[in-house]
């Protein structure tokens, strides 16, 4: 087994072939025991095959870990677009009247108010253990303008503009994460408080002696009127969140044979330290929800830090795809001469074969060969620290290409193999390469997709085998 980075940068894990082919049958002739010339036969059989074995490269059952960097990020985009919500503050017209001495009634109105400035400079995300989080704002201000209209003595009218400050806002929310019908993380908001700490008014126009007569009522009106605004904005940008998590991919079509599944399996857990998402990682045919004879090892992730995101993937979805792939019989494929890489002085013919079993020679002489390779249950995959190990058992199937194209059988050989390979994380997937043709090579490339919602990029990504299950740290960076 080797951890390394290919030449991007991209963290691999890459494991190696070991196969035994115990016995050989030999068909359409005697049976025969297996002897030294035998022995040569399989052996040469698997150089062959160790070219071209396909392996599996999967990602498995998923625990999701969002860390305080994690929330940290998230904070910084939330701020943004809380303020952007507040920037939408509607201060509807405000009127009324009060006794001012020594003039008597004075009547007010309060109209075209509009926010120009607004600013959150300090706030905190904190996680309330097996709640939820808690976000509180403090030493935000805003600043708007409006008109305003007097009238007194019966017939005296007045008139002109404001600009108010609010200073000293201070607001506190309590944020609930829980899941949906669908199996997606959702979130709540509840316990809203708005304080306004400080308001100073500034009128222009009319009679400046008139100002300090009425600006304290106009002030106390305006702080109800802004602090009533408030907690019904802040509710409205957090339940926007819950639009994104709905594009969270808890159903991806992996290929026309598969599926995977990553809706939440029990509530999310909060702790001192991060947020626990629990998710289902498992491989399903397409429409068809067959549950495996196996069930997940259970695993938990360790006690880290340093990246916004860590995703452990346990070996259980690995193996719930071997189920399915095996179950839609696709693991398998014919090996032909061309997939043989030039340079190699073994050829897939009965010339090859036949100086290991003359038979072969006499009866098929000077023709090409085929192999049919395919599992006879589905492949087993098991993690450990810093190892990968794939065990398969199947059988290889010889056919002598004849003069019309059609095959003839010749021999067929159980076999237990384990396939050199690589892992790595590319892009939103989990994707493998191996030593093979083309076609299998690119469809490994493609991989599986990992857990996560739309505009989300994965970023300082590092990838890590340990018992059980791959780990998985990275921070993300969400696109507009």
């Amino acid at each position: 087994m080797q951890c390394c980075l290919d030449s991007a940068g991209a963290p691999r894990v890459r494991w190696f072939t070991v196969v035994r082919c115990p016995h050989y049958n030999l068909l359409h002739g005697p049976t025969r025991q297996v002897t030294a010339g035998a022995m040569s036969l399989w052996c040469v059989t698997v150089a062959l095959l160790g070219l071209l074995t396909p392996a599996l490269s999967t990602d498995p059952g998923v625990i999701v870990q969002l860390t305080q960097q994690g929330l940290e990020y998230g904070r910084q985009i939330g701020i943004a677009s809380l303020q952007q919500k507040l920037n939408s503050i509607k201060i509807p017209d405000i009127s009324g009247s009060e006794d001012v001495s020594p003039i008597g009634k004075v009547e007010y109105s309060l109209s075209q108010m509009h926010i120009t400035n607004l600013g959150l400079p300090a706030s905190s995300l904190g996680l309330v253990p097996g709640s939820g989080l808690s976000l509180s704002i403090s030493d935000a201000f805003i600043s708007l303008n409006g008109h305003w209209h007097v009238k007194y003595l019966k017939f005296i009218k007045d008139s002109g503009s404001f600009d108010l400050t609010v200073s000293g806002l201070t607001i506190s929310v309590t944020m609930g994460v829980n899941s949906d019908e669908t199996g997606r993380p959702t979130v709540s908001s509840s316990n809203c408080a708005a304080s306004v700490g400080h308001v100073s008014i500034e009128f222009h126009g009319g009679a400046s002696w008139l100002y300090n007569l009425f600006s304290s009522f106009i002030e106390n009106a305006l702080r109800s009127a802004i602090q009533n605004q408030i907690c019904p904005l802040v509710h409205d940008a957090i339940s926007d969140i819950n639009p994104h998590l709905k594009t969270m991919n808890v159903l991806a079509q992996v290929d026309k044979y598969a599926e995977i599944e990553y809706s939440l399996v029990t509530s999310p857990v909060v702790s001192n330290t991060f947020i626990q998402f629990s998710l289902k990682g498992e491989f399903y045919k397409i429409g068809q929800h067959q549950e495996p004879p196996f069930s997940a090892p259970p695993f938990s992730l360790p006690q880290t830090n340093g990246s916004m995101l860590y995703l452990g993937l346990s070996s259980f979805i690995a193996n719930s795809a071997g189920f399915v792939y095996h179950n839609a019989g696709v693991l398998g494929l014919y090996v032909t001469d061309d997939m043989i890489p030039s340079s190699s002085p073994l050829r897939l013919n009965t010339k090859t074969f036949g100086a290991f079993i003359p038979e072969i020679a006499k009866r098929f002489p000077n023709m090409m060969m085929k192999l049919l390779v395919k599992t006879l249950e589905p492949p087993r995959i098991t993690f450990e620290p810093n190892n990968v190990t794939l065990q398969a058992n199947g059988t290889v199937t010889a056919y002598a290409i004849l003069p019309n194209n059609t095959l003839e059988a010749l021999f067929i050989l159980n076999l237990e193999a384990s396939v050199s390979a690589e892992l790595h994380v590319s892009g939103l997937n989990i994707a493998g390469s191996v030593t093979l043709n083309r076609s299998v090579h690119m469809y490994l490339q493609q991989g599986y997709p990992l857990p996560a919602i739309s505009h989300m990029n994965l970023v300082n990504t590092q990838l890590k085998v340990l018992k059980d299950y791959i780990l998985v740290g990275t921070d993300v960076h969400f696109t507009q």
